[in-house]
């Protein structure tokens, strides 16, 4: 009998309780992430189901039959967040928190966001399938305008400024209409707000959007973090003058300077050990005519890292090398910090040893990483603990009709998603 029960551990690999690995329906996820994508498409077939839009109402009316298919109970909250939900067999318990988004960028791809979406789904209908009922309660949350803002998810964290809602997307309209436009109520925002503790974990799977998993050709990735980012609009001022008149060495050049500011950012951020980045990606220059000195350039910087503390060092070390540009070039260079701020969200590492134990028993390959995009779980982190799981992005490619991820590496997520969610419900119930 010992002997026939070690067979039977070599032949299945086991989960920490015991169990084998349970898999989701990996034909039935990847053709309703094919249906998916076809919601919401432009004149010339490609994706462009920005929030707000009719693709966006259309398909989130899909997602909530499918998700009352998987039998949960759905509504839409006051942001405009579509929720789903099951008891567990212990109502005492706080719930645990699967989900994602499926609005996505102007001409975007059709994985960002809607993997974990429709990995979410999938997972509920193979629980109900397989009549799993959790001890905790359990929810899906497919969060609205993520990628205009993180707008459902910044408002469940209670983070969503009332300046914010007259911010307007490519669709037309702000984003206070797109709320009441997908069911939500902004005169009743503060009933979306989940109170800090208030669910027991949270869980996102997610392509990576970069190129790690797909060169190191690993399965998985197990995220530590997810960075911390801020932005600022840079001004340069000189003096506007004749091209042809003023002497070169008379020049108070805006643009000149803003050049040898834009390697300064570079050569800062290159500076300092880790894995911190800084960019500027935007410029202008005035008055902007090829005869005339440019005498004023506005610019945007940006910083990300997983520490805070990272972040102010490096802007500060920017702002000083700014100082010795402007003092040599007869400029001035300003800065103003914007209101698009998001804080370093570090994952729980309870969560990262269950993914990690949960890749094993699925034999994927699996590394940590860092997230370097922003997502719904950074502000879910301000509520509740959170996991971030990564599959590959073909080629590093996102926010591209060319996104990509593979079948196979969409199932590999899915049951990681899964098996983590059976082993988290188990370990924070003892």
């Amino acid at each position: 009998m010992r002997y026939c029960y070690f067979l039977l551990l070599l032949a299945f690999p086991v989960l920490s309780y015991g169990q084998p690995p349970i898999e989701v329906n990996a034909e039935r996820l990847n053709q309703t992430l094919e249906e998916l994508a076809g919601f919401g498409r432009n004149s010339q077939g490609a994706p462009n189901r920005v929030a707000f839009s009719d693709g966006d109402l259309k398909a989130r009316a899909y997602v909530q039959e499918l998700m009352n298919q998987a039998g949960l109970e759905t509504r839409i909250d006051a942001a405009g967040n579509i929720i789903g939900r099951r008891e567990g067999k212990s109502p005492g318990l706080k719930p645990l928190g699967l989900g994602s988004h499926i609005d996505m960028v102007p001409l975007g791809g059709n994985y960002d966001g809607c993997v974990g979406s429709m990995a979410a789904i999938e997972v509920a209908k193979t629980l109900e399938e397989k009549g799993i009922r959790l001890q905790h309660p359990f929810e899906i949350i497919i969060f609205s305008n993520e990628e205009g803002g993180v707008m459902g998810s910044r408002a469940m964290a209670g983070a969503l400024q009332k300046q914010a809602l007259a911010v307007v997307n490519t669709t037309g309209y702000s984003m206070g209409a797109g709320i009441e436009r997908l069911g939500g109520d902004t005169t009743r925002l503060a009933e979306a707000i989940r109170p800090v503790g208030s669910l027991a974990a949270f869980l996102e799977l997610h392509i990576e959007q970069g190129g790690i998993l797909d060169r190191e050709q690993l399965d998985i990735g197990v995220v530590e973090g997810i960075v911390g980012l801020r932005w600022w609009d840079v001004t340069v001022r000189g003096m506007a003058n004749h091209a042809g008149t003023t002497p070169m060495r008379l020049r108070q050049d805006a643009l000149l300077a803003s050049a040898r500011f834009i390697q300064a950012v570079n050569e800062e951020a290159l500076k300092m050990k880790g894995s911190q980045v800084a960019t500027v990606g935007r410029i202008q220059a005035a008055p902007g005519a090829p005869n005339v000195i440019p005498g004023e350039v506005t610019l945007s910087l940006e910083i990300r890292d997983l520490s805070d503390d990272v972040i102010d060092a490096l802007y500060k070390n920017i702002v000083a090398r700014a100082a010795e540009i402007a003092k040599t070039s007869g400029t001035t260079i300003d800065f103003k910090a914007l209101d698009t701020t998001g804080k370093p969200a570090l994952t729980a590492p309870f969560i990262q040893k269950e993914i990690r134990k949960a890749a094993d028993a699925l034999k994927l390959s699996h590394r940590q990483m860092q997230s370097g995009a922003g997502h719904d779980a950074q502000d879910m982190a301000l509520i509740c603990p959170v996991g971030m799981i990564f599959i590959p992005s073909k080629n590093g490619i996102s926010h591209s009709p060319d996104e990509y991820s593979s079948a196979e590496d969409i199932t590999n997520g899915a049951n990681t998603l899964l098996n983590t969610l059976l082993q988290l419900d188990r370990s924070l119930s003892e």
